[in-house]
């Protein structure tokens, strides 16, 4: 498994779970995925803290490129996850690592006593707000809507929260600050009006990207650029090539959701295994139940 020279995915920067199985009391995210690593391990996984360079899948062999050296498998699963979006505004990347985060248990306690703002209206956005209270002077939550696509329990924990304050149908136009993060430029969606406010960190929590950059014009991705699958299984459009996680799933995007389809992956690659000569993988397949394809009920 090749997990990166930062491993994790997005679990590594949330703060603590609460709706995955097992953890009545819920469990920190970093905290969750080392015990995953660990029980990986525990069942002979091989995991290299290397970044994938490249990728040739379009073969019966099929290859990985990491650090320099390439690797051959027969079966490959994809499992990318997604990436932090950000507004893409003036100052937001010049100022990133300088008072622009996307990571509130990565920066959190850097801005202890500080006012800061939260850029968000969904579950991401109350959750980092709520964990930076733990720290900051103020909260500031900044939406271009009144409206939250947040879930009533996030939302109401949210505004429950006397550190947290509210700057609605408001648009950030642009990161302030010479070296640092000093202010945010903002426009009224209603009226058009501008403003500044002065804030000293920045922490932007408007959804994610899949990160299918290395295999677009080989698996077949939508427009959004997530990596389509046949039917309800994890197969792509290319033999021996499977997906799992956010990658594929742009509705519902949870720790568990992703765990489920990262089992589906693995016992479909088995199976496929199975079918197509390997050996190993057909005592496998039979534990998990047989083999079947993409177009078999």
């Amino acid at each position: 498994m090749f997990e990166g020279t930062q491993f994790g995915g997005a679990l590594m920067t949330t703060t603590e779970v609460e709706n995955f199985p097992g953890f009545r009391d819920g469990i920190m995210g970093p905290d969750l995925m080392e015990e995953m690593r660990k029980q990986a391990e525990r069942f002979g996984a091989e995991l290299r803290a290397e970044d994938v360079e490249s990728l040739e899948l379009t073969g019966d062999v099929k290859y990985v490129h990491a650090n320099g050296k390439r690797y051959a498998a027969r079966a490959v699963i994809l499992a990318m996850g997604a990436a932090a979006r950000y507004l893409n505004v003036p100052g937001e990347q010049e100022l990133l690592g300088r008072g622009v985060s996307a990571c509130a248990t990565c920066d959190g306690f850097f801005f202890r006593d500080h006012d800061i703002v939260v850029a968000g209206g969904g579950d991401s956005a109350m959750e980092e707000a709520t964990f930076l209270t733990k720290f900051a002077k103020s909260v500031t939550i900044v939406h271009r809507r009144d409206e939250f696509r947040a879930s009533k329990i996030m939302l109401e924990r949210a505004r429950a929260n006397e550190k947290i304050k509210w700057q609605l149908n408001s648009q950030i136009t642009g990161v302030l600050g010479d070296g640092k993060v000093e202010g945010l430029q903002l426009k009224d969606t209603k009226d058009g009006s501008e403003s500044t406010l002065d804030v000293s960190g920045f922490f932007v929590a408007i959804g994610h990207d899949p990160r299918s950059q290395l295999v677009k014009g080989q698996v077949e991705l939508d427009e959004d650029g997530y990596v389509l699958t046949q039917g309800r299984t994890s197969f792509t459009n290319l033999d021996g090539v499977f997906a799992a996680g956010d990658l594929v799933d742009r509705t519902y995007r949870q720790a568990i959701t992703a765990a489920g389809s990262g089992c589906s992956a693995a016992i479909d690659a088995e199976r496929w295994l199975a079918e197509h000569g390997d050996s190993d993988a057909h005592e496998a397949a039979e534990l998990v139940g047989g083999g079947y394809g993409p177009g078999t009920n």
